[in-house]
């Protein structure tokens, strides 16, 4: 085999780990699924007829289109925080160094981090968007392209702050740490315009 087949086959078994991880603690899915979705439905039902006032008083359909986008953001920040998080604890708690002595590829265990992290993403960004939908988000201006296009850019976003997640879960001496080095990333939607 050579090698780059090994490191596939190595780096398919991190992720397959991974992946296993997230259906043992399915309250941890549950909160990556869950809290985006919430917080749109409280900014739309709750805090929206008085926040949609601050961008011209239009109808909901304006304000959902206005907040759809950063709701989306905030959902793969959250999303790299459970990957530092879980990168810190391997770093931490002695796997890596039994995977050392094991003949598996060197980025493997990165890479399978990375990968998971970046499916959990999608498919949370795909419910919060499914639900953005059903409560009235709409475009009449892209086309089928557009969108497609507007994932993609979805999907390198994704991959670019899961690797940043994956240097301050590598980088940081706990847990708890790699959560609080790695809150900011969720907050990058906030202080953009």
């Amino acid at each position: 085999m050579s090698t780059l087949s090994l490191a596939v086959r190595d780096s398919t078994t991190m992720l397959r780990r991974n992946l296993l991880h997230a259906r043992r603690y399915p309250s941890l899915t549950l909160n990556l699924l869950l809290t985006p979705v919430m917080l749109l439905l409280l900014f739309v039902y709750i805090f929206g007829d008085t926040m949609s006032a601050g961008i011209g008083g239009g109808d909901r359909s304006d304000y959902i289109a206005y907040l759809v986008p950063g709701v989306l953001l905030m959902t793969i920040g959250s999303t790299t925080i459970g990957t530092a998080v879980s990168v810190s604890n391997d770093m931490t708690e002695g796997i890596i160094a039994r995977f050392r002595t094991m003949a598996i590829h060197r980025g493997s265990v990165l890479i399978g981090h990375v990968i998971g992290s970046v499916l959990q993403a999608v498919i949370s960004v795909v419910l919060v968007g499914l639900i953005a939908l059903a409560m009235g988000f709409r475009s009449t201006d892209a086309t089928a392209l557009e969108w497609l296009a507007a994932f993609g850019v979805l999907a390198f976003f994704t991959l670019a702050l899961t690797w940043i997640a994956v240097g301050m879960g590598m980088g940081s001496p706990n847990a708890e740490a790699a959560s609080n080095s790695a809150m900011p990333l969720i907050l990058l939607p906030l202080i953009s315009s």
